[in-house]
């Protein structure tokens, strides 16, 4: 094992000492899905010291054509992804350690997962965890990377609080077309090479490597052949509620934190209590058997009826799939929960 990181060492940028910085240090990925998946394991690979990965979700079949890290079984099983990621991890690398945390990005628990990171990679699927992170960078100054895909389509920028414009800024000239994998789909070289930009920019912040950092928006269009970098930096404002001179920090704020999401093109509604609650899955296991199919792990319940299925994760999040009224959504959170 002595020569693990041998031909990662001759990388100059790199070298020795950069190997031992890179085992001292801890990045946390928030979600595991396509770009989580990556992005793990190519830090995994390259020694870092810790990696923690958050994901509110399960495998299911429909990942597996580009999230790397799962397999048939994971998806047959509805395995969370964190858990799948952190059994494949540990056996790529177990000199890594790797800490999962199954868990809506959103929650006042999240922000205690901060203590000693290094910096955050943005692998999630929708702009209201974006922001809700772009402020807890801001207001803990912590380095991120943004990465986002979809089609052959993809993006990437690196926010340094303090010194480079935040998402809050950026998204005010850069648009958002709000299309998604389960609307135009997505192909997996689009995700290899967002997350590829976005380990790199990784390695050179936790190497000490600033003045390397990519200072543009960077886009690519993988399929028609396209490259494009957006110089960004005169678009910081002192008046951004983000990263200004006085910020409020204001997606951090309760009332702007989503606590139902429609996923879009998934046919579902995912319905999230005011505060987390622990449930019985066995007992619930039995009070649900009436209604339906009843699979179970560890970590969640499922219950397919009919005319919808209804996965309850232990931190009390609700899934309910073949739904997309959020009225129809609620009336089926509390006729089986109350």
């Amino acid at each position: 094992m002595h020569d693990r990181y041998s031909r990662q060492q001759l990388f100059h940028p790199i070298g020795q000492l950069g190997q031992q910085q890179l085992k001292h240090k801890h990045v946390l990925i928030v979600g595991a899905g396509a770009l989580g998946s990556a992005s793990a394991e190519a830090l995994v690979r390259a020694g870092i010291g810790k990696v923690t990965l958050v994901d509110r979700d399960y495998v299911e079949w429909s990942n597996l054509q580009r999230q790397q890290l799962y397999t048939e079984q994971d998806a047959l099983q509805k395995i969370p992804k964190v858990i799948a990621a952190k059994q494949r991890l540990q056996q790529i690398n177990t000199e890594v350690t790797i800490d999962v945390h199954i868990l809506d990005a959103h929650t006042e628990l999240f922000t205690a997962l901060l203590d000693d990171v290094d910096l955050i990679i943005d692998a999630t699927d929708n702009f209201d965890i974006r922001f809700f992170l772009n402020d807890l960078a801001q207001k803990y100054r912590i380095p991120w990377v943004y990465g986002s895909c979809v089609g052959s389509y993809g993006a990437t920028y690196t926010i340094v609080p303090g010194v480079t414009p935040c998402l809050h800024c950026l998204l005010s000239v850069v648009p958002n077309t709000g299309a998604t994998c389960d609307t135009v789909g997505i192909i997996s070289p689009t995700v290899q090479i967002v997350a590829a930009y976005q380990v790199a920019e990784v390695l050179k912040v936790l190497v000490g490597d600033i003045a390397a950092l990519r200072k543009s928006y960077l886009t690519f269009d993988v399929w028609r052949n396209q490259h494009y970098e957006i110089n960004v930096d005169s678009i910081r404002s002192d008046s951004c509620p983000s990263c200004g001179t006085n910020p409020s920090y204001p997606y951090l704020a309760y009332e702007n934190q989503t606590k139902l999401d429609i996923l879009c093109g998934r046919d579902a509604v995912q319905i999230r209590p005011p505060q987390p609650v622990h449930y019985d899955l066995q007992q619930l296991a039995n009070q649900f058997r009436p209604y339906g199919e009843i699979q179970q792990n560890p970590y969640l319940l499922s219950c397919q009826t009919e005319d919808y299925r209804f996965v309850l994760f232990q931190d009390g999040r609700v899934v309910i799939h073949g739904v997309q009224d959020v009225q129809q959504a609620k009336s089926i959170y509390y006729r089986l929960l109350g």
